[in-house]
């Protein structure tokens, strides 16, 4: 009898925010604004080895890139991707002194609220294994009815941009008020020129109808396409 001796590899997880920039923020203002507020983060000596990555996406209709895609969210200016050690993490994070002494204070000046009311928890799977563009088309899904399928739905509506990195994220169950989304999809572009290019001015709802129609509410979905404006390491 032969035995699998691979290592088995560790869960991968991110805290994901849906964020609205706060309204006395003009448009232009707030991709610089969140940069500031994220480099206040290596004051937080007690988390630098719990966050391993960080890419905060700027809505491109918000940027004022792009007005012709159909179907993009207008409700919300930035998705942060926010990659932690684990999940004991999501938790600690919001407890710890020095966060609370660094970041929060300044969450009001570049959000419309405290950045926990709509932060998502979400376990990470990659199911192409490619390098992440520069711009990206997030899909917050309701009422997924069946995870396995929805991965190769998801498949099926990138068929037209292959070779590309995508990420199906499966939210935890505990979610902030008004954020009951259950999953959450990264369809990555080289750059914004090609995203709207590939996409096409009606093309993402089209798209999504014949792909994703069947396994989650595209009507109480959101979806956002967004440009990465910081990114680390």
């Amino acid at each position: 009898m032969s035995s699998n001796n691979a290592p088995m590899q560790a869960d991968a997880w991110k805290m994901i925010y849906l964020a609205k920039r706060n309204p006395q923020l003009a448009p232009a203002e707030f991709a610089q604004a969140w940069r500031e507020h994220s480099a206040l983060g290596r004051q937080c000596r007690n988390v630098q080895d719990k966050v391993l990555g960080v890419t905060q996406c700027t809505s491109i209709l918000s940027m004022g890139t792009s007005n012709s895609l159909q179907g993009i969210y207008q409700n919300a200016d930035g998705v942060n991707l926010l990659q932690i050690r684990d999940l004991q993490v999501a938790s600690d994070i919001w407890n710890d002194p020095e966060t609370q002494a660094i970041m929060k204070p300044d969450e009001l000046r570049v959000f419309d609220r405290y950045v926990r009311e709509f932060t998502l928890v979400a376990k990470e799977d990659v199911l192409v294994n490619a390098p992440a563009g520069k711009a990206v088309l997030l899909g917050f899904l309701t009422n997924i009815s069946d995870v396995p399928s929805l991965r190769q739905a998801s498949l099926e509506f990138s068929s037209w941009n292959p070779g590309q990195r995508l990420v199906l994220n499966v939210v935890l169950a505990e979610r902030p008020a008004g954020y009951n989304f259950d999953g959450i999809v990264e369809w990555w572009f080289d750059d914004t020129h090609s995203m709207i290019e590939r996409l096409g001015a009606s093309a993402v709802q089209a798209q999504l109808q014949s792909s994703l129609g069947a396994w989650c509410h595209l009507q109480s979905s959101v979806f956002m396409a967004t440009e990465v404006t910081h990114r680390r390491p």
